[in-house]
């Protein structure tokens, strides 16, 4: 299945939960979309729970089924507990860290600052959105991007960012400080249904 491109809205409203993670996307229509949304909806069964909890990760991260299962079978062979091993290699993605750096508003964005080749790790130009990053990794605007508008705006309207990264204004550039801790990460996801969808 193809990475989904069309209003992010409309899946937040589906699921019923804000894969922006800023509650923007329900605020005018909390409910489903479609001309029946606002009416009560059937009950889902264990398979539709374990579902809908699959896809509000893959769309709040922005990836694609075949990626989100590969992502999904890397936290399964390493040590430590699978779900919070899911998070770590999600969050450690390089268009969620431009995006937790406060480089662009939404994931889409980031991922679209990192595609044209403006993000750059550790000195040298990245232009692959999955690119894994290790603590201690420094991710910063290209230099001669970093006049850019869109970039700025962002950086203006952030209020606060995770305490896993740090951020140097003067360079424009930011540290990826540790791996997260999973009572940092959005706390409205049950990891252990995403497990039993794909255990089943």
């Amino acid at each position: 299945m193809a990475r989904y491109t069309k209003s992010t809205n409309r899946i937040s409203r589906r699921l019923g939960f804000s894969t922006l993670e800023n509650g923007k996307d329900l605020a005018k229509k909390p409910y489903a979309p479609g001309q029946h949304g606002n009416k009560k909806t059937k009950k889902l069964s264990n398979y539709g729970v374990q579902l809908q909890e699959k896809q509000k990760v893959r769309f709040m991260y922005g990836l694609s089924e075949k990626q989100f299962k590969t992502t999904f079978e890397k936290a399964g062979k390493m040590k430590g507990v699978h779900g919070d091993n899911l998070f770590r290699l999600l969050e450690s993605r390089l268009d969620n860290l431009v995006y937790r750096l406060g480089f662009s508003t939404t994931r889409r964005g980031a991922r679209q600052l990192v595609n044209h080749g403006h993000i750059t790790v550790n000195g040298k130009k990245v232009d692959i959105p999955s690119y894994t990053c290790k603590p201690g990794d420094v991710i910063a605007i290209k230099e001669n991007d970093k006049n850019m508008v869109i970039v700025k705006s962002s950086l203006e309207s952030l209020s606060r960012r995770v305490e896993f990264v740090t951020y140097d204004e003067n360079k424009m550039a930011g540290t990826y400080v540790r791996y997260p801790e999973r009572s940092e990460l959005n706390a409205d996801i049950n990891e252990s249904l995403i497990i039993e969808y794909y255990n089943r």
